[in-house]
């Protein structure tokens, strides 16, 4: 057929023919390529197992599970396709488990597999055991996950690349000499890092040479019990520092964008709590140089999929690598938000073969964004996980609320993993607008049975220093008494919000009275009907008491 094509077409014109030769190789080539990926294992749980699964629906990708003992009624169990059973409750015996995750994607057929962010996300192993087995993984190379995941090589990398680094070592420390000598040169303070880490563990903050030693020693002891290497580095610690990450998406193909910044300065114990975008801080200059530094890394390391660039910036701003997250970052939704972007589908098609769907110049921010994580924890008492049965849920809804949960009425937060119960996302036209909705939606947000940080959140939301946007890193500690002060009855989280069980008591108490009245009849009524109407008279006393 080709070659009889060919016969007619090279009396037309040679040109033609390669054009019509290209269109039906691309109409046989390219519907193969859409398809390649038909099933997909989602080695992860909770609200972003959830969230995979829904751009997988709309994609028409069929989706399997997997689960735990503590998981097996989990909304991802019973939201995909298929689930596979993986083990115990604590995540060293299921999630974790490569082998079984493994297992479980060749049982049900899945070529493919999204690791979520967390558990195996960034495990270069994990990455290279999927691809042995003849599935895709959807994120990066093993390669890149190793080279960016250790901290010493990613900076040794992006000083090659001419990406700016906070200045420091760029080799594992060994003795104490050499810790005492490195201390002087970068000059105090000093951070100490695991350069395995990650969350804050590993890593200690040194204002004195006399404490440099001891610091250097305990961040090994902890990061050899958390990561298994006991590595770590000495860079200098930047005063008043803004924690600002860039999303940025590449292809196989060698074509790198970014999709702009993301503030993540609200932080406890170096965890995110509330992310915004765009940043207060950012300038349309200081934009586009991080945006391209942002592309320089990843392409450094001939990067694929979505990873995340983070910077420390300083008040003037002067900006400086921290670290790459080769995996998809819990604050996504605001990326999302303000471009327009399903990262998940982009992750999926680049996986796939696919080129990108954005070019540089495509991409824009429009309005503005706010994630705040909801947490199962009590912010009065050091934020210590709060596992239980949620008695009730209420989820804010309206116009530019995004709620990315997993959780529902009778649903046990469990002990074994991260308390985090959703990520309530606001859009607005502009910053003022997008806290506004963000403290409605707060208000809206009911969870009965445990504590939960929606009143911490509520109060950040409200203080001065964030609603202005001069905050940074430090905004907690400086803000501690007002952001932790006891909460007050009606917003007391244990209780349940002790108003809706209250209201709940009451209006079953009327329904009680009610239906006794028409059972029995009424005296002051007709036909053994009343003539007044409990639910009016108890609106009428719930807006006297408000008064």
């Amino acid at each position: 057929m080709i070659y009889t094509l060919k016969s007619y077409i090279l009396i037309r014109s040679d040109d033609n023919y390669h054009k019509i030769i290209k269109y039906l190789f691309y109409l046989c080539i390219k519907p193969i390529a859409e398809h390649m990926i038909k099933k997909i294992l989602i080695a992860n749980r909770g609200e972003i197992a959830v969230r995979v699964i829904r751009t997988c629906r709309e994609m028409g990708i069929s989706t399997v599970a997997v689960y735990s003992d503590a998981d097996r009624t989990a909304m991802h169990v019973r939201y995909a396709d298929e689930a596979y059973y993986l083990g115990p409750s604590p995540s060293t015996e299921s999630y974790l488990v490569i082998d079984k995750v493994i297992d479980a994607a060749k049982k049900s057929g899945a070529d493919a597999i999204h690791p979520g962010y967390g558990f195996l996300s960034e495990n270069a192993v994990f990455a290279d055991r999927i691809a042995q087995e003849g599935m895709l993984f959807i994120g990066p190379s093993s390669f890149a996950i190793q080279t960016m995941g250790d901290k010493i090589t990613a900076r040794q990398n992006m000083i090659a690349a001419g990406v700016p680094v906070v200045p420091g070592t760029q080799e594992k420390l060994e003795d104490e000499k050499q810790i005492i000598k490195v201390g002087d040169e970068v000059g105090f303070p000093i951070m100490v890092k695991a350069s395995a880490g990650g969350g804050g563990k590993g890593m200690r903050l040194v204002n004195d040479r006399n404490e440099l030693v001891a610091a250097v020693q305990t961040a090994q002891s902890e990061a050899r019990a958390a990561f298994g290497d006991d590595a770590v580095y000495i860079e200098r610690y930047i005063s008043s520092p803004h924690h600002i990450e860039f999303q940025v998406l590449a292809d196989k193909h060698g074509d790198v964008i970014h999709l702009f910044e993301r503030e993540c300065s609200v932080q406890r114990r170096h965890q995110k709590v509330v992310e915004e975008t765009p940043s207060p801080l950012m300038t349309p200059e200081l934009r586009e140089e991080m945006g391209k530094a942002a592309v320089a890394a990843a392409k450094a390391v001939n990067y694929e999929g979505a990873g995340t660039i983070e910077f420390l910036v300083d008040d003037n701003r002067n900006y400086y690598f921290l670290e790459m997250n080769t995996r998809l970052q819990v604050e996504h939704p605001i990326t999302e938000m303000v471009t327009g972007v399903d990262l998940v589908k982009e992750q999926i098609l680049i996986a796939s073969g696919e080129k990108l769907s954005y070019k540089q110049k495509d991409l824009q921010q429009k309005g503005h964004a706010i994630e705040c994580r909801i947490y199962a924890e009590d912010p009065e008492n050091n934020f210590m996980p709060s596992p239980g049965f949620i008695k009730k849920l209420t989820e804010p809804q309206g116009m530019g609320v995004r709620n990315d949960g997993y959780v529902y009425d009778g649903f046990e937060i469990p002990l074994f993993y991260d308390p985090m119960i959703s990520k309530l996302v606001t859009w607005g036209k502009d910053r003022e607008e997008a806290i506004i909705r963000m403290k409605r939606a707060l208000s809206d947000y009911q969870i009965a049975g445990i504590k939960t940080s929606i009143p911490f959140l509520g109060r950040i939301m409200e203080t001065p220093e964030f609603t202005e946007g001069r905050y940074n890193t430090h905004f907690i500690a400086n803000n501690e008494k007002t952001l932790l002060t006891q909460c007050t009855e009606q917003e007391d989280p244990e209780n349940g919000n002790k108003q809706l069980e209250d209201l709940a008591m009451i209006a079953s108490l009327l329904e009680y009275t009610l239906v006794r009245k028409e059972k029995n009849g009424d005296q002051n009524g007709q036909n053994g009907k009343s003539s007044k109407n409990p639910w009016k008279d108890f609106g009428r006393k719930i807006s006297a008491t408000r008064l």
